[in-house]
């Protein structure tokens, strides 16, 4: 349709009048454009990963942030990306994803400068725990100000600092590798230089 906008998520360096294209087959390595991660050179940087092909990005949406396409062959029918975390995970060939990293890398440092300008991102006041009464929060009431008198915790009681909610049990098929095994790994790599 002429007159139907479609937007993407920028990728970083693409200017007003640049043409970039969509396609299953293979196209040229120039940022911005889309196709299945079969096509892409093992150290590219990619963004707006498909976890499953059809179902639209999932992976590397956020403001700067990009994945890196490390084997194609190590299980048949997935590519293995690495996260910026670190995480490493296999996914499928046939997924679509866009050349390059999101833009906007600078997103995370920006200053709000004012409640205001919160507000207007629709987030509302975030009043604490301890300023509460002991009927809205585990940490409320008290005698003049207190210190909550227990570990900090969310409103259901849920321990806020280094408790760990992932259920040991769960399945994680597809990465080969976690956060905190490749964040350990580079740990020791440091301490062994």
């Amino acid at each position: 349709h002429p007159h139907h906008n479609q937007y993407i998520i920028a990728p970083q360096a693409l200017t007003p009048g640049d043409e970039i294209m969509t396609s299953m087959e293979e196209l040229k390595i120039k940022t911005g454009n889309c196709m299945p991660l079969k096509h892409i050179p093992l150290g590219q940087d990619v963004c707006c990963v498909e976890m499953e092909p059809g179902k639209g990005a999932q992976l590397g949406r956020a403001a700067g942030t990009y994945l890196t396409m490390l084997d194609k062959q190590m299980k048949e029918g997935y590519a293995l990306v690495r996260q910026q975390s670190g995480e490493k995970r296999f996914v499928p060939l046939d997924s679509l994803c866009t050349v390059g990293a999101v833009s906007n890398p600078l997103h995370k440092i920006r200053k709000l400068g004012k409640a205001g300008r919160k507000r207007h991102l629709g987030r509302r006041p975030h009043v604490r725990g301890v300023a509460m009464n002991p009927v809205d929060h585990p940490m409320g009431g008290g005698e003049g100000r207190s210190s909550g008198g227990r570990p900090s915790c969310s409103p259901t009681g849920v321990i806020a600092k280094g408790f760990k909610t992932r259920k040991k049990n769960k399945p994680a098929p597809f990465v080969h590798e976690t956060r905190k095994a490749a964040q350990t790994a580079l740990k020791l790599a440091k301490k062994g230089k």
